[in-house]
């Protein structure tokens, strides 16, 4: 018997129909098209519309998607991950609200705070049950509606960020494919640069927080793009050293979708070109924990497999790291 790896045996994403472009929010702050695009890469994001719809609506859609093309019915599900942070309620967790949503009656599930980082966490976390032995069908979800915390009145954070929702499944596999070694960090230090300043229990909603405007996102770009930059690339090169791999041997850079100027810096540390490098942070933005797994979806029918993909992601936090998957099937 070989040894277990955890392989992605299929993929969906699910990314709302209203979309915010760039000559849109001209109309709300003081801002372009060409300044967006030139500093973030981004045309335009989709934006969750709807009374009482939260993350788990987005998750929804993209788990059903995920069931229906791995032939999996709901009652199979050992266990679901969602990393997100802008869950339905503080709780119960929104994978709780969402394996009942898809009659998962078998699983048990909890949320994973870990922002943009969060899948590369889950995914990671999600790993480690099926390589045990213990669980056969493990589905890790991305999904966060950034719309609910991003401040419209802000032209420096409103342009960038976005919602959507992405799932893998997580099956055991004999046959060398799958998640092989991952490389993941935190520096909690980095919370005063990006962060929810109220809404936790330091402090609760109150009428001063929402005056403040306290509970929207709060980014101090310069810093964290400084971070971003260094770290994310740092835990890619990390990955492939150690794993001996080189820039040739790699099918796809996966990065988290926030600035195109981080993805590019990655790209060269790796001595990835840019045909390696999955990218639609055009049509997006930035949806945190969603990223990675919507460039995997749609990405999903150049993939072979064998395929080598670095997966790569700076968060809030600050959280960040890499992860080697070796793809696992032909799309």
């Amino acid at each position: 018997m070989g040894k277990i790896t955890a392989a992605i045996t299929g993929v969906q994403g699910y990314v709302p129909e209203y979309v915010l472009t760039n000559a849109e929010l001209e109309k709300i702050v003081e801002t372009n098209d060409e300044w967006i695009t030139s500093r973030t890469g981004i045309k335009e994001r989709r934006i969750l519309k709807g009374e009482g719809k939260g993350t788990s609506h987005m998750a929804e859609k993209a788990v059903l998607g995920l069931l229906e093309k791995t032939n999996t019915t709901p009652e199979e599900i050992d266990l679901i991950i969602v990393a997100t942070v802008t869950p339905d309620f503080v709780f119960p967790a929104t994978a709780n609200v969402l394996a009942d949503m898809i009659g998962a009656k078998n699983a048990f599930g909890y949320d994973l705070s870990a922002a943009c980082s969060g899948f590369l966490y889950a995914l990671a976390t999600g790993s480690q049950f099926i390589e045990t032995g213990k669980y056969k069908k493990v589905v890790v979800v991305g999904a966060d509606k950034m719309s609910a915390i991003t401040n419209f009145e802000d032209r420096t954070t409103c342009i960038l960020f976005g919602d959507g929702a992405a799932a893998v499944m997580l099956e055991p596999s004999e046959e060398g494919v799958g998640v092989i070694d991952s490389v993941l960090k935190s520096d909690g230090a980095g919370q005063p640069y990006l962060h929810q300043k109220a809404g936790g229990s330091r402090r609760p909603a109150s009428h001063e927080t929402i005056d403040n405007k306290e509970h929207y996102l709060h980014q101090e770009g310069a810093t964290v793009f400084k971070f971003a930059v260094t770290n994310m690339a740092d835990a890619a090169a990390e990955i492939m050293e150690r794993n001996n791999l080189k820039g040739d041997d790699i099918a796809y850079l996966v990065p988290h979708q926030a600035n195109k100027r981080i993805i590019d810096a990655t790209a060269r540390r790796m001595e990835v070109g840019e045909e390696k490098v999955m990218l639609n942070i055009q049509k997006y933005g930035n949806t945190t924990a969603a990223t990675i797994p919507l460039c995997l979806w749609d990405y999903e029918k150049k993939l072979k497999k064998g395929d080598n993909l670095v997966l790569a992601a700076f968060g809030a936090g600050f959280t960040w790291g890499s992860i080697y998957i070796k793809w696992a099937y032909d799309s």
